[in-house]
């Protein structure tokens, strides 16, 4: 078949220290010159001096193994109809063969036709935001999202999908969250993001059953009460193996690691239900629901995209000139340590630093600085009556104290109140969501 091209499907046969072996897997651009590298059916990549290579074969060309029939689903019209609304994210994402490396670069068509089982569960339409990594979101990006589920429940949508990478998934899930049921309302019908910690080329991706399971729940969840966390959730793998889906709740979820499929966890709460999912893309919603109260609402809270909100982490290198720079940003999230404490006091007289940290934020908030704590460790609340170095920070004008909001939820709703001439102070303390439970689960 003469020489292989990138993307081409090869068989390569190679002497290593532990005897010769046989691979099979797309040809990639090599990681270094002299090399051989083929991307295997898993997923991971392998390696080979040219020199150790006895053969290397042509299974498939590229445009047989790459290319793929456009499938066309037929609807039924007694479905619930579901928009999945597209922003890019590994699970939109294949492999460059020139390169190697994964791009967002699926069209929410491909994602369709590469997951059939979708029909059987709703009559699906699509939208694109755009073929983003989730590290490049900002305020401006939650507002296309955000005016995109307010077209899609205007046209009849029971539920929509959003489709998103993983790395920032929670905080869009938390804005989305903020903005339909912050200010005491509840959405027309459910909001679900998903996506996938393994590209859908992959052997390993978890992306397809993540996205059945998020239009099951989209189409046949319970009611949103906009109150208990519900008013936007998260649906990604509950585990390292296929099977069940984890519901978390938007306002109440991080990302806890960078490759497993069940990266992400609640915070200060417990998963809203969990969905299983067999074989041939039947679900089935395990969990107890309760019946919701507030009124629908119509119209969103947008974010300003304007608001620029200054994160600073308390540790040994926390200092004043840092603060001092908040004068060019609307508010301070402060990260504190333990129960929400900064370095403050310098009680063996070796740390002026300190006593500079505590002058600056002093001066900040007299000003009319608004200042607010959340805590590095994820879990718990924010305490700061315990410690005299908290009360301290309350005389300060330090906001935060009783808070469950996690630290990155925390962010957004800070971001939600400043944009929407909420005050702070008072805004913190109510639930606006299920983000502040005055009780918690872990």
């Amino acid at each position: 078949m003469g020489q292989p091209n990138m993307g081409d499907r090869v068989r390569i046969t190679a002497s290593t220290p532990e005897g010769e072996v046989t691979h099979e897997g797309i040809l990639l651009m090599a990681s270094k010159s002299e090399h051989v590298t083929i991307k295997l059916d898993n997923g991971y990549n392998v390696t080979f001096s040219n020199n150790n290579v006895s053969q290397l074969e042509i299974i498939e060309g590229k445009s047989n193994s790459v290319e793929k029939k456009e499938t066309i689903l037929e609807e039924d019209s007694g479905l619930p109809l579901i928009w999945i609304i597209h922003t890019g994210g590994t699970i939109a994402s294949k492999v460059d063969y020139t390169t190697g490396a994964v791009a967002a670069s699926f069209e929410p068509k491909e994602l369709l036709n590469a997951v059939p089982e979708l029909a059987q569960h709703a009559r699906i339409r699509t939208t694109k935001i755009g073929n983003m990594w989730s590290d490049d979101i900002r305020a401006r990006h939650w507002n296309l999202m955000i005016s995109a589920t307010k077209d899609a429940f205007e046209s009849g949508a029971t539920g929509v999908v959003i489709t998103h990478g993983t790395d920032t998934m929670h905080y869009s899930a938390a804005a989305a969250a903020y903005s339909w049921a912050g200010s005491g309302q509840r959405p027309p019908g459910r909001i679900v993001f998903t996506g996938s910690q393994r590209s859908s080329d992959r052997g390993s991706t978890d992306g397809t059953e993540n996205l059945i399971a998020a239009v099951y729940w989209a189409a046949f969840g319970p009611e949103v009460t906009g109150e208990n966390g519900d008013a936007s959730v998260i649906v990604m793998h509950a585990g390292s193996n296929d099977g069940v889906c984890s519901v978390i709740p938007g306002c109440n979820a991080r990302k806890f690691h960078s490759s497993r499929r069940d990266t992400f966890q609640a915070i200060n709460a417990q998963p809203m239900a969990s969905i299983a999912v067999d074989r041939s893309g039947g679900c089935e919603i395990l969990g107890d629901f309760q019946v919701p109260t507030r009124e629908i609402g119509r119209l969103p809270c947008l974010f300003d995209e304007n608001t620029k909100i200054m994160q600073l982490i308390a540790g040994p290198h926390l200092f004043a000139d840092q603060i001092n720079l908040a004068q060019n940003f609307d508010a301070i999230l402060f990260h504190g340590t333990g129960l929400g404490h900064l370095p403050i006091e310098n009680s063996n007289g070796d740390s002026p630093e300190n006593d500079e940290v505590k002058k600056a934020v002093s001066e900040y908030c007299k000003e009319g600085g608004i200042a607010v704590m959340a805590t590095q460790c994820i879990n718990g609340p924010v305490h700061m009556d315990v410690y005299s170095k908290g009360r301290i920070q309350q005389e300060l004008g330090i906001i935060g104290n009783h808070s469950t909001t996690g630290p990155d939820s925390a962010l957004v709703k800070l971001h939600f109140l400043l944009s929407n001439n909420i005050d702070v102070r008072q805004g913190w303390a109510a639930n606006l969501c299920g983000e502040n439970q005055s009780k918690i689960s872990n």
